[in-house]
């Protein structure tokens, strides 16, 4: 006979289960962009943490289907790449898939010059202040099947936050 801890844990494990969302796009694996987060909430979030570290804020604007999104969200995981992120900014990644009709963030990528316009992903730039300092096409860090470190790092030294 199953004892009563075990079958309350049991019921407990089944109960949550629903409860952890399935991806967006399953056949691309795990989503990176959270599909129910408010972007002005995560910007200002941002924004706070930059202020407290004397950063600066990288915002990408982009979506679970994008292969090019999850390439640059892997090159951001390289070790000097993310090192540099680390010391640096503060990493904000704001899904902006039109899904059933519904653009999510619109506003957040209206605020900022509306760069999704170009594509995804893009990336803006803002100070600890919020002031945009800029806006690039993530196609320029680009090399080959996926975004050069070396160009994300190089990007990264012209943007980061004065001493």
């Amino acid at each position: 006979m199953t004892s009563m801890p075990a079958r309350l844990i049991f019921w407990l494990i089944l109960l949550c289960a629903p409860l952890a969302a399935a991806p967006e796009y399953p056949t691309m694996g795990p989503d990176i962009y959270d599909t129910k987060a408010d972007g002005n909430v995560q910007v200002a979030k941002a924004l706070e943490s930059a202020t407290a570290g004397h950063k600066n804020v990288v915002i990408v604007f982009g979506a679970n289907w994008c292969i090019w999104c999850r390439r640059l969200h892997a090159a951001f995981e390289n070790a000097d790449v993310a090192r540099e992120l680390a010391r640096h900014f503060v990493v904000v990644e704001i899904d902006v898939n039109t899904r059933n009709g519904t653009k999510r963030n619109a506003d957040v990528d209206a605020r900022y010059g509306n760069p999704i316009a170009q594509g995804v992903p893009m990336i803006v730039v803002l100070d600890r202040t919020g002031k945009q300092l800029t806006t690039l096409s993530t196609d320029e860090l680009e090399d080959g099947e996926g975004h050069s470190p070396k160009k994300i790092l190089a990007f990264l030294a012209k943007w980061q936050p004065a001493k």
